[in-house]
């Protein structure tokens, strides 16, 4: 079992930055790929970043590239999203995954999730 907990959000103007942290409890927590999904009031979840367990690559949302940056410390069991020129579309609720792997070609699922942070973005 792995529990997760966000933290690191909150409100920001347009054009700022937020850094998320996930720490997570359990010792497996470097064989999974984590990843971070967010949603948006009245939408579906959806995915942000994924990083690997074992080489560290990464994939991000087609919208978000450049932007959003996912990393991870494996001796802090801690994964964190960097959100840079955030814009008010980027408002949500931000979730942390663990083990997170291809559903489908372009959906992404995950075994583990966190309570989530609250990302505020004002225009």
């Amino acid at each position: 079992q792995v529990q997760l907990v966000e933290s690191g959000g909150g409100l920001v103007q347009a054009g700022g930055s937020l850094r998320l942290s996930c720490a997570t409890s359990g010792r497996t927590f470097s064989s999974y790929a984590m990843g971070w999904f967010r949603q948006a009031p009245g939408k579906e979840r959806e995915f942000v970043a994924r990083i690997s367990s074992s080489t560290g690559s990464t994939i991000y949302a087609d919208s978000l590239k450049g932007r959003f940056t996912i990393s991870r410390d494996n001796a802090q069991n801690t994964v964190y999203l960097e959100m840079n020129s955030l814009k008010p579309e980027d408002t949500a609720v931000y979730y942390c995954a663990a083990n997170v792997l291809r559903a489908t070609s372009t959906r992404w699922r995950a075994d583990y999730w966190g309570r989530g942070t609250q990302v505020t973005v004002s225009s």
